[in-house]
């Protein structure tokens, strides 16, 4: 090898980026669990969990994602538009329900103006960023709750810290989807939100373009018959028909 050759081979291996050996996925908080198990099925796959709006500020920035799995579709919609996964890959693969919490032990409530307890705050994800504070500002709209709890509301960076601050006692009332329930012993279902209370809550997933063979399959894994068994053991629903 010439002189030539090998400072232009020194070179390059100074510029290029270091290869990513392994698959990283950003996926909402609420998938911690059936996601965990998926990815411990592949060699190499890593995991970033977070609230879907956190998640997907941070792939238009260029994080290096390489599955986008979000619990929303508005930030699916911006990370379409914006060019930051590819549209064709996009697909539909859980739902969920949501509902209000209360610590272990607690009375049903009624979901009605003036019939919800009184006193202390209300953990939520941010309602104007965090899916399940996006869905929960809606159907407290369509219930007519939100002029008397909008100020009572502890706003979250994601649907697990809202769990946190009810299983802890720091706030006697959450809203959370049904499946965080089940990772707690400390709290209890207390109410449902009608599901025509607020927008279809769709879990969507999609490959990035840094995005390789080896994340398709993950991706591909989790719409098969198997990944949907995982996910319907852990709580949640199949995905909705998004022509109703």
């Amino acid at each position: 090898m010439n002189l030539c050759a090998l400072l232009f081979g020194l070179v390059i291996s100074l510029v290029a980026p270091a290869a990513r050996a392994e698959v990283l996925i950003f996926a909402a908080a609420s998938l911690k669990e059936p996601v965990d198990q998926i990815a411990a099925r592949f060699d190499d796959v890593v995991v970033s969990y977070g609230g879907s709006g956190t998640l997907a500020r941070q792939v238009s920035l260029g994080a290096p994602a390489d599955i986008v799995l979000l619990a929303n579709t508005d930030w699916m919609d911006a990370l379409i538009a914006g060019a930051h996964v590819r549209p064709e890959t996009m697909v539909d693969f859980a739902s969920n329900r949501l509902v209000l919490i209360g610590p272990r032990g607690a009375a049903a409530v009624i979901l009605e103006p003036g019939a919800l307890p009184e006193g202390g705050r209300i953990a939520v994800g941010l309602t104007e960023a965090v899916p399940a504070g996006i869905y929960a500002k809606a159907a407290l709209q369509s219930l007519g709750l939100w002029n008397e709890v909008s100020g009572r509301l502890a706003e979250v960076d994601n649907v697990r810290a809202a769990l946190a601050l009810v299983a802890r006692g720091q706030a006697p009332l959450g809203i959370v989807y049904r499946t965080d329930t089940r990772i707690s012993d400390a709290v209890a279902e207390v109410a449902v939100f009608p599901a025509e209370s607020h927008p279809p809550i769709r879990y969507l997933g999609a490959l990035t373009g840094n995005a390789d063979d080896q994340a398709k399959e993950v991706l591909d894994f989790i719409t098969s018959p198997q990944g949907q068994g995982i996910l319907a053991a852990a709580g949640f629903l199949p995905p909705l028909d998004i022509a109703q």
